[in-house]
């Protein structure tokens, strides 16, 4: 007769590493942020970052309006303010800093990014690489 009451082993699970915030905001771009949403003509949630092919570099940032929040965005909030950054985007924009710059001349949101490898002369489009993440 075998004795039963022998506890098998139970593994128990490694705990998570907690997941880095995707991308952060400067105060610049929160501000911009705010007074965008403010100004919609219709209810706004955010801005939704992307990625997209195309350019002279191979690839370009995209920024628009999120009306909703879908179910595979990554969700950032940061300064008051949400992101709602491209699932397909995520390891592009890992460590991504979003900034936002005014001149005589232009305004826009300015990406420091981490993963960026070269950018097209009239910087309209970029090269990124994906992260590495660790394991």
């Amino acid at each position: 007769m075998t004795d039963m009451t022998q506890a098998s082993p139970v593994s128990t699970p490694k705990p998570r590493r907690p997941r880095p915030q995707v991308m952060r905001l400067t105060d610049a771009a929160a501000q911009r942020i705010i007074e965008l949403t403010q100004r919609a003509d219709s209810e706004i949630v955010g801005l939704r970052v992307g990625v997209k092919n195309g350019g002279c570099a191979g690839q370009s940032y995209t920024v628009e309006y999120a009306h909703e929040i879908r179910p595979t965005d990554e969700v950032v909030e940061d300064k008051g303010v949400k992101i709602l950054v491209d699932p397909k985007a995520v390891l592009f924009l890992l460590g991504t800093e979003m900034d936002y710059k005014a001149d005589k001349m232009q305004a826009q949101f300015v990406f420091n990014n981490p993963n960026q490898i070269s950018a097209c002369g009239c910087g309209e489009s970029v090269e990124l690489r994906p992260a590495k993440v660790e394991g």
